[in-house]
């Protein structure tokens, strides 16, 4: 079978391979805050969020489960439709209006429940169950759009990992907007109430949605429809079928690799709060002081990596030097006792490094399986995708149905230590994950060509 050839003249194709400029990237890397910051939340305050209102932490996982399973099955759906009509921006801004919409809902009051004067936990878990699968719907369309545009902006590797370097950055920046947003909710309003506490979240959600959707704008307004898949669209192969990218060995490598490390950012991210209250009883103000600490390291390691030139060896190893930092991590949180919890402060400084690491570095191996095969992009990000939420998915719905029912073992009185499910979750998990990406990354075979770095540093010098 032949693959799809993009049909350009030289000067355009020298423009495809020319190294990005700096607003370009900034324009771009904004593009996704509104699915950051909302993710963000999703992640950190959900479980934590439903339990408190009366959901048992079972329901709640079911809840959790049901949105991860609709954005998974929405990723594959959206990737073929983007494949065959483009339009990466119409989809961006549809899924970021179906996001700015029901997000509220997730986070709100049971409307159900009022509308049917019901207020039984079976109505509240399938209420919120709904609202999450629309919501995840709809953040889907947006990270698939946004993230299959990196392969049709430009060609040059460089460039591509300085798109991705950039909308993780952002990320960060997303996910310290949301602890700052919260802070100050928490630190207004009281949740002595089962009402009071929906108040809580609901505000949180309205301020999130506002701030995410203002760069939302900002990106629809500065970056371009891609040139790339325009020319693409004119030729006759535009389109590759899935049945090519499934006789790769390398696809199912960069998916193994893509898969665990989400699996090691998400439940790492649900869990972290739990643990820092409950199995280390730290004070409240920690559970927004680690997570920043975290987000504030990945985001100067994020930025630092744009300005580095990139190719497939390079690839392997950050992402391979990444994976051991957290393995370290997993197991020291694992051993950690309550006695000196707040080894944790320095703990989080080297889980926001590895985090920036494998995630940037696992998400360009994406455009490096692309390569110029343009044809076919929303179809792998929306595959992984997929692969990414069922698995992070299923993995929650497990660890939290034990979360109620599992005994803490008491090794060490003295040092009031104690086996948990959310330890586990926090450090045996990610470890494990970090471990087995490691072995895949290793074994993989990537492109040694170094393209020019952008045409303008990123950092000031």
């Amino acid at each position: 079978m032949t693959s799809s050839v993009i049909v350009v003249g030289g000067d355009e194709e020298d423009l495809s391979t020319k190294p990005l400029g700096r607003l370009s990237v900034f324009y771009y890397g904004v593009g996704h805050m509104l699915n950051d910051i909302t993710a963000s939340c999703w992640f950190t305050y959900l479980l934590l969020f439903l339990t408190q209102i009366g959901l048992s932490p079972r329901d709640a996982a079911i809840v959790m489960l049901s949105g991860q399973v609709a954005d998974g099955f929405a990723t594959i759906f959206i990737g073929e439709l983007i494949d065959r009509f483009g339009h990466f921006k119409i989809w961006h801004a549809a899924g970021s209006a179906l996001v700015a919409i029901s997000f509220s809902s997730v986070f709100g009051g049971c409307l159900p429940c009022s509308i049917l004067h019901n207020n039984s936990l079976t109505v509240e878990t399938l209420s919120y169950s709904m609202f999450a699968a629309i919501f995840n719907i709809g953040w889907a369309a947006t990270q698939v759009s946004h993230m299959a545009m990196v392969n049709c902006i430009t060609l040059n590797s460089t460039s591509r990992v300085a798109l991705t370097s950039s909308r993780n950055a952002f990320s960060m920046v997303a996910n310290l907007g949301l602890y700052a947003i919260a802070l100050v909710v928490f630190g207004v309003s009281k949740a002595g109430t089962k009402e009071n506490t929906e108040t809580q979240y609901r505000w949180i959600a309205y301020s999130s949605i506002t701030v995410g959707c203002c760069f939302v704008v900002i990106f629809l307004m500065g970056t371009k429809e891609p040139r790339l898949r325009i020319n693409l669209k004119e030729t006759n192969r535009s389109r590759i079928p899935w049945s090519y990218w499934f006789r790769k060995i390398l696809y199912y490598q960069v998916a193994m690799v893509y898969l665990l490390t989400r699996l090691v950012l998400n439940v790492s991210q649900a869990y972290l709060a739990f643990f820092v209250i409950d199995d280390l009883q730290m004070a409240q103000s920690a559970k927004a002081l680690i997570p920043a600490i975290i987000y504030i390291c990945s985001f100067v390691v994020s930025v630092m990596l744009q300005e580095i030139p990139w190719n497939g060896k390079r690839l392997k190893a950050y992402y391979c030097a990444g994976g051991i930092i957290w393995i370290f991590c997993g197991v020291s949180i694992l051993l950690l006792p309550r006695s000196i919890s707040s080894f944790m402060y320095a703990i989080s400084v080297f889980i926001g490094i590895a985090n920036a690491l494998v995630l940037v570095t696992a998400i360009s191996m994406q455009s490096v399986l692309v390569g110029s095969e343009l044809g076919g992009c929303a179809f792998v990000c929306g595959s992984l995708s997929f692969l990414d939420k069922m698995s992070c998915g299923l993995a929650l719905y497990v660890l939290q149905s034990h979360q109620s029912a599992s005994p803490k073992v008491d090794v060490n009185i003295k040092q009031n230590f104690n086996f948990s499910v959310t330890r586990y979750g926090l450090g045996l998990v990610p470890a494990v994950c970090s471990l087995i990406g490691v072995v895949v990354t290793y074994f993989m075979e990537l492109d040694s060509t170094i393209l020019k770095p952008l045409c303008q540093p990123l950092l000031l010098e």
